[in-house]
Order: structure tokens, then C-alpha cells, then sequence
């Protein structure tokens, strides 16, 4: 075990998630040596702090892995949760934490940080939302766990990218008029991200008698409607009409919000619910463990501009949707020498670009998001608004930064599962599919010295569904994926911009993608059947 003059060895869950993803870089600077535990540490490695970090491969619900990553711990951060993976999330929180907590009294680790949520006063447990109830479960076992532990109980974050913050800034900008469920007259006392990384990283060298719970929040106590309203202001905003009814439940609050804002109605639904109770800090004990110096916590006001510089300045470090999303497939990619996995179907295009390879790279690159997808918009419109009405992510997600990715970044309805810079980019799809998808975009040089375009799109059916469905879309693919090639290529020889609005953004979807003299390898559509 390290001593605290040379830092404590911090194990983080949850590292490729919003808040996880902030607070490891918080602890390095800190003087803290982390370890990250994540059940695919590849995400983790284009992260700034990456090589500063060890990542090791596990999941919190196999005592095995957990057991390996808390040798020689000091602290371990607890910062997952099962939210959305099903109608047993409560039983998979559960069951994990208390794998967590025994191997942490296994290795002799010196305390358990849990960041949960901050629940209300005189409402019975029972009549808490699923999330909440959950949460305070969690905690409580923690708590009851021999590893002293510290529980911060939050309720709405605001930062730059996080759920909550996202929630408000869609719904008050892009209704001047609302009409709003009844929760936004609850009270809550909403808390900056930034808070919340000085208390979880404050929280490691608490002294070893101290285990309990604490709520934190920011200085103001507000209703949604004046959280909104104050919004408005901050941004700029004419002044928004708000009025309330009372017939939306949660689950019709859920699907208002999923229409209104890139947060899906399954992590809006736990958002709202919460929503649902007055939740505000009955104490303010953390000041005695971890100083907070001058301004802290911040304001409201002061939280809600700083997130929106860091939006308007492009510098979104991670957002909600960091995290993969709950249920998404996590099967090897299937490849032509050792794919055994049955029938695969693809979709191949090849088109020579007048550019260079490092042109066609960045719009490679910059693909999705304000930028589009370089063919029908309407398609790609509709293919989303189709994944929103059955409980998907939809098109909205867009992109957290407007022009580098990074493995494990979420890229609209797809995830960047593979970068090779100026080479190769590899999607997975996470729109609901009766099978798997990927998309692979190659930029190449060949034996002319000529640059050279190759698409692939990959499909791995499930079930005779996942055959229909994808001889369904077959016929639409020379529009979607043909149109895709043709005008990647033209935007990176500089025939068209790529800005919102430019020549660009009606070519992708107009009659003139299909009027192009250059020639293109017809597209190969396989289905292999390895055993």
C-alpha cells in the first residue's frame, strides 16, 4: 500500500463514462496513481490521460476480475450503475456492489467512494423511482460494508455534455412555449460538475473514522421551471412561457423529453422520475472533510455558463452518452479469417478521390453530426426517428467533438469502435437492429500512388428477421451507401464544402449525387456462412 505523501493508488469504475472520464485526469493532478477497470480498456486509450492511467480489463459483477484490479488499492471509486440494461437493473446493482464491497475487504483497501443519488426526505423507499431506490440501495451497501466508505448523494449535474445539463439546454431552447409535466414545479438543488470531481477526489483522503453519506449540492434551491427560465437567461434567450399540466407521467415525460432532445426516453424516464420529489441537501457536512475555498460550490448561474462556454468552444471533455449505451452489443468484429459467427452480409463501395489521403481523412473524420452522412438526409432522418419510436438512441446524439474522434466516442446511432488514424475508421451500430452492424471507412493509397476510397458496411443477422430486414434495406443501399462514397469523395477533393447549410449539405441529399462521371467498384453483396 502507498502512504498518502506519495499518493494514494486510486482504482476508478466507470472511467469511459461522464463523470468517471472527468475524474480520473482530476486525480492525477492530485498526486494519485489510477488504476481504470472497464470491460473493453480500449476505449480508454485516446483519452488525454491515457498513458498516465493503467486500464485493466473486468466487469463489477465478476468477483474474479474485481479481485485482480483491487491489489494494492488504496481507494476505490464506485461509479457505475446498471440503469437501463433491463427490467433486473436493480438486481445487477445489487449484486455488484456487494462483489465490490467484499473484494475490497479481500484486498484491505482503505475506503469505497460511491457517487449515487440524492433522495428525498419523508417519502417512503417503496415509492421511490426504480433509479433512486436502486441507487440508495447501493449505497446502503457500501455503507454496511466493513471498507469504510464515502457516499455522495447528488442530484441534477450541470456541466458541459452531462444528461441533466443536455436535458435543459434542448428543452428550453427549442421551445419558447412549453407545456410541461407537473414536475417542473419540484424543488431541486442542482450541482456542478465541477463540484462534484472536488468532492469525489477530496473524498479519498477523508480520515479512516469517517463513514457515512453526504448530500451535495450547489448554493441555489430551484424549481425546473426557474432552471429553465434562469437558462434563458444565461444563453441569451427571449424569455420562455412555461405551462404546466398535470396528465404527463413519467413514462409520457420520458417520450416528450426523447422527442425534444438527443437524450433517449430510456435514460430521460430515471431523469424524470427523479424529478418526481423534492430533493434537497439536508446537511452540508462534506465542507468539514474537503475544503472548498472561495466560490464553492458554484452558483447556478455560474455552473450554466461555464458549461456553455466549454459547448460554444468545442471543449466537451466526455457526455452522457460517453458511457456505451446499455445492451449494446459487445461481440468481436466479424472478419473474413475467423468470422464463425454464420451469416454475414456486406455492403462494399470503392471510389478513387483527386485529393490526398489527408484530405479525404479529415472528412472521413469529421463524418456525422453537423456534418451529415454525405448522402440522403431524409434516409438518415427517418432510419432515426424509426430508432427513437421503438426506445433507441436516434440520430441526435451527434458528436462531442466537431472534428476528432476517438475509440469509444458515440458518433449519432454509432460508436467509434476503431481508429488508425489517416487509415481507418470503424462504427458500431447502436440503433435497435434485429442483428449486429458495422460501418468501415478506409482511406488507401494504390499501386498508382493514387488515393483511394473503401466503404464497408458489415451486417450479422439475428434470426430469419434479421435476413428480411436486411433484404428489406438492400435495394435502398446504392442511395444511402452509394451516395455516402460518391460524395465523401467530392467533398475531400474540394467539389463541395462541408459546412452546415453549404452546397455540401444539398448534394448529400439531391438528385446531383447521382450525376458523377467517376467510376466505383460495384458493391459485393456476400453472405457467408463459416461453421
Amino acid at each position: 500500500m502507498t502512504t498518502d505523501a506519495q499518493g494514494l493508488h486510486c482504482l476508478v469504475t466507470g472511467a469511459s463514462g461522464y463523470v468517471g472520464g472527468r475524474l480520473v485526469p482530476e486525480l492525477l493532478r492530485a498526486g494519485h496513481r489510477v488504476r481504470c477497470l472497464a470491460r473493453s480498456p480500449g476505449k480508454l486509450r485516446d483519452h488525454p490521460w491515457a498513458r498516465q492511467a493503467e486500464a485493466v480489463q473486468g466487469d463489477v459483477t465478476d468477483a474474479e476480475s474485481v479481485a485482480a484490479a483491487m491489489r494494492g488499492i488504496d481507494v476505490a471509486y464506485y461509479l457505475v450503475h446498471a440503469l437501463t440494461s433491463g427490467s433486473g437493473f436493480e438486481e445487477t446493482d445489487r449484486r455488484a456492489a456487494r462483489v465490490f464491497a467484499d473484494q475490497a475487504r479481500i484486498a484491505g483497501v482503505r475506503r469505497i467512494v460511491y457517487l449515487g443519488g440524492l433522495t428525498p426526505q419523508d417519502v417512503p423507499e417503496e415509492q421511490l423511482s426504480p433509479h433512486l431506490r436502486s441507487r440508495a440501495e447501493v449505497g446502503r451497501i457500501f455503507l454496511d460494508s466493513p471498507v469504510p466508505a464515502t457516499v455522495l448523494r447528488a442530484a441534477v449535474v450541470i456541466g458541459s455534455g452531462s444528461a441533466s445539463f443536455e436535458m435543459l439546454r434542448y428543452l428550453t431552447e427549442r421551445l419558447p412555449v412549453m407545456v410541461t409535466p407537473s414536475w417542473v414545479h419540484t424543488l431541486t438543488q442542482p450541482i456542478a460538475v465541477r463540484d462534484v470531481l472536488h468532492y469525489l477526489v477530496g473524498s479519498a483522503t477523508m480520515p479512516p473514522d469517517v463513514d457515512r453519506a453526504f448530500d451535495i449540492g450547489g448554493p441555489d434551491v430551484l424549481t425546473y421551471r426557474e432552471m429553465m427560465r434562469r437558462y434563458a437567461e444565461v444563453a441569451g434567450l427571449r424569455r420562455r412561457f412555461i405551462v404546466p399540466v398535470p396528465v404527463l407521467t413519467p413514462r409520457l415525460s420520458s417520450h416528450w423529453v426523447g422527442l425534444v432532445t438527443p437524450v433517449p426516453a430510456s435514460l430521460a424516464r430515471p431523469l424524470t422520475e427523479s424529478l418526481r420529489h423534492e430533493v434537497v441537501c439536508r446537511e452540508h457536512d462534506i465542507a468539514r472533510y474537503v475544503p472548498e475555498g472561495p466560490g464553492r460550490p458554484l452558483p447556478f448561474d455560474e455552473a450554466l455558463s461555464l458549461a456553455l462556454r466549454k459547448v460554444r468552444d468545442a471543449q466537451v471533455s466526455t457526455r452522457w452518452s460517453s458511457a456505451s449505451v446499455p445492451g449494446a452489443p459487445s461481440d468481436p468484429l466479424p472478419t473474413d479469417p475467423d468470422w464463425a459467427g454464420g451469416s454475414l452480409y456486406q455492403d462494399e463501395r470503392e471510389r478513387p478521390v483527386d485529393a490526398s489521403r489527408e484530405a479525404l481523412w479529415r472528412v472521413v473524420e469529421g463524418i456525422g453530426g453537423e456534418n451529415g452522412w454525405y448522402s440522403s438526409p431524409l434516409a438518415w432522418a427517418v432510419r432515426g426517428w424509426l430508432d427513437r419510436f421503438v426506445g433507441g438512441v436516434g440520430l441526435r446524439r451527434g458528436r462531442r467533438d466537431t472534428q476528432h474522434l476517438r475509440v469509444g466516442d458515440s458518433l449519432d446511432f454509432w460508436r467509434v469502435e476503431e481508429i488508425e488514424p489517416g487509415r481507418l475508421l470503424r462504427l458500431r451500430a447502436e440503433m435497435r437492429l434485429p442483428g449486429l452492424a458495422w460501418l468501415e471507412m478506409y482511406t488507401e493509397t494504390d499501386e498508382q500512388g493514387r488515393t483511394r476510397y473503401r466503404q464497408r458496411a458489415l451486417f450479422h443477422p439475428r434470426g430469419l428477421l434479421g435476413h428480411a430486414y436486411w433484404w428489406s434495406v438492400a435495394p435502398f443501399h446504392a442511395v444511402v451507401f452509394g451516395g455516402m462514397a460518391r460524395n465523401i469523395a467530392r467533398a475531400a477533393a474540394g467539389e463541395v464544402g462541408t459546412g452546415r447549410g453549404s452546397r455540401a449539405g444539398r448534394i448529400r441529399g439531391g438528385r446531383s449525387a447521382g450525376r458523377t462521371g467517376q467510376r466505383h467498384t460495384e458493391p459485393r453483396h456476400r453472405t457467408r456462412s463459416d461453421t
